[in-house]
């Protein structure tokens, strides 16, 4: 290449171009002054893709103009150029937005360049990502699906979020993170001594990560850690995010009914407001779709072609207080989902087309997780432990799967994660105290990059058969750290031809640990 045919940008930013700059006593442009141009802090996501649309998501250090490019194409050839958005420090710098009118089944590029706002000639280098739309037609379909990120004090090692990594070995359509997005209740340290002589260390760490989340810039904080990590950064460049939340964007297992008084770690007490600034950074700071018709809403369905649709549960903004939960009627206290979010899923799954109905729940159905973990007291899930008919929140659960028989749904399978291992749960009406519904399988996996658990115990109500079970043994006791292997994720994949859906539980490691292959049901 000749000096005339060089462009301008390869020319300064040559080391001898450089050189001529500075011993000429010249200034160099803008775009040649890295600290004086924005930048993108927390890399770039997609998520909620369905075949027409998808929602991305940047970050930039300063109020900046965010100019978007959409193209088919890895060179941007023909890319549509989209109207420019500004970011502002009432939404910490964010910016996100719905890109529609995608064709189905397609790969889709977007970049970004930010222009600073006091200077719009000052312009940050591009940003790029890419996911693909969900298909109009049959063909294969593979998602993961995992939860509980940077939980019990274990943050960004050496290693970093291994499993994050893992997963993106196998290019999913997209990762399904089913709660415990992150733990805004988990003060962190720097080094953690290990049972074995050995000692953790938070390599990264941030002073908003040292205490409890109370603020709103807290808050934000939790999820700007976690994209401080290079394999969150690189799955969340090629994959597109489907969110769901559960307790620990606020606090551990919030209800109404969360008293914090006695607790020293907070001098805000009130948990509405912890609430209302946790679901706010939730929402500027992950893809998550907004609903017009209520703002803040996390419950949604996501279509993803004729084989598969995505019903995202909310098992915590809706739910009575946390209690015995031994109601024989149900009330507004005995819900978890509440009433119109129960209106919503029975519709959604009415109309639904789709082959497979995949219902990503924050909290499994047949574990009893104890509000009081140490006395073994109060429902935070859905079961209340004493193996009997349905009461509290059980109620809702038994009126919804009598009602999935009943209008004939088939092919509903339950994914979730929570309790920090991996099992596969058959729902089995044979043994069960409330026999009403069609048997069904529940899936757990997790945690992703967390404290390992477990296990729990069975409450026998809708008479889940426990199928496979990776936990820590009593020898090695609970809240292994992540460098103890026993972090997970699930696989499924639904085979385009057959029509057949298949889960394999996985480690970070990437081992299998159990695979079951279902068939679907046919409509007569």
């Amino acid at each position: 290449m000749d000096k005339i045919s060089m462009t301008r940008r390869a020319f300064v930013t040559s080391a001898s171009a450089v050189g001529l700059v500075g011993a000429s006593g010249l200034a160099l442009p803008y775009y040649s002054r890295a600290n004086q141009r924005p930048a993108f802090t927390h890399g770039i996501q997609s998520g909620d893709v369905d075949a027409t649309s998808g929602m991305v998501w940047t970050r930039t250090d300063r109020p900046s103009r965010v100019m978007f490019e959409v193209s088919s194409t890895e060179n941007f050839a023909n890319a549509v150029r989209l109207a420019p958005l500004d970011t502002s420090p009432a939404s910490d710098y964010t910016v996100k937005r719905l890109l529609t009118d995608l064709a189905s089944d397609q790969d889709i590029f977007y970049r970004m360049v930010a222009a600073d706002l006091a200077d719009i000639n000052a312009v940050s280098e591009p940003i790029v990502g890419r996911f693909r739309t969900a298909p109009a037609s049959k063909r294969d379909i593979r998602f993961a699906w995992s939860g509980d990120t940077a939980g019990q004090g274990w943050g960004i090692d050496e290693t970093g979020m291994k499993t994050y990594a893992t997963i993106a070995k196998h290019t999913p359509d997209f990762f399904l993170h089913s709660g415990d997005t992150v733990y805004a209740d988990g003060a962190m340290k720097d080094e953690v001594d290990l049972p074995n002589g050995d000692k953790w260390k938070n390599t990264v760490l941030i002073d908003e990560k040292r205490k409890v989340a109370e603020t709103l810039d807290e808050y934000r904080a939790q999820w700007k850690y976690n994209m401080m990590d290079k394999n969150v950064l690189a799955l969340s460049a090629i994959c597109p995010t489907f969110y769901q939340w559960d307790d620990h964007e606020v606090l551990n297992n919030w209800s109404d009914s969360k008293d914090l008084t006695a607790d020293d770690r907070y001098t805000e007490k009130s948990i509405h407001v912890l609430a209302a600034r946790a679901a706010r950074a939730f929402h500027e700071m992950t893809t998550i779709r907004y609903e017009l018709s209520e703002p803040g809403r996390v419950y949604r369905k996501i279509a993803y072609g004729p084989l598969l649709d995505v019903f995202f549960l909310d098992m915590r903004s809706y739910r009575g207080p946390n209690g015995p939960d031994m109601q024989e009627t149900m009330t507004p206290q005995s819900r978890i989902l509440g009433e119109q979010q129960i209106k919503w899923l029975k519709r959604e799954l009415a109309n639904s087309n789709a082959t497979w109905k995949i219902i990503a729940a924050d909290m499994p159905l047949g574990l009893v997780v104890w509000n009081d973990g140490t006395k073994k007291v109060g429902a935070e899930a859905v079961s209340n432990g004493d193996n009997g008919p349905a009461k509290g929140r059980e109620l809702e659960i038994a009126d919804l799967l009598r009602y999935i028989k009943n209008a004939g749904i088939s092919n509903t399978v339950w994914l979730t994660a929570d309790v920090h291992y991996t099992a596969a749960h058959y729902y089995n009406p044979d043994k069960a105290q409330f026999e009403d519904f069609n048997a069904f399988w529940e899936f757990v996996s997790g945690p992703i990059h967390s404290g390992t658990f477990g296990p729990n115990g069975f409450d026998m109500t809708f008479g889940p058969e426990l199928k496979f079970i990776k936990a820590p043994t009593a020898e090695q006791g609970q809240n292994l750290p992540p460098l103890a292997g026993l972090q997970f994720f699930g696989l499924v994949d639904i085979d385009g031809a057959t029509e057949q859906l298949t889960v394999r539980l996985m480690d970070r490691d990437d081992s299998e640990l159990y695979k079951v292959t279902l068939d679907p049901v046919r409509s007569a």
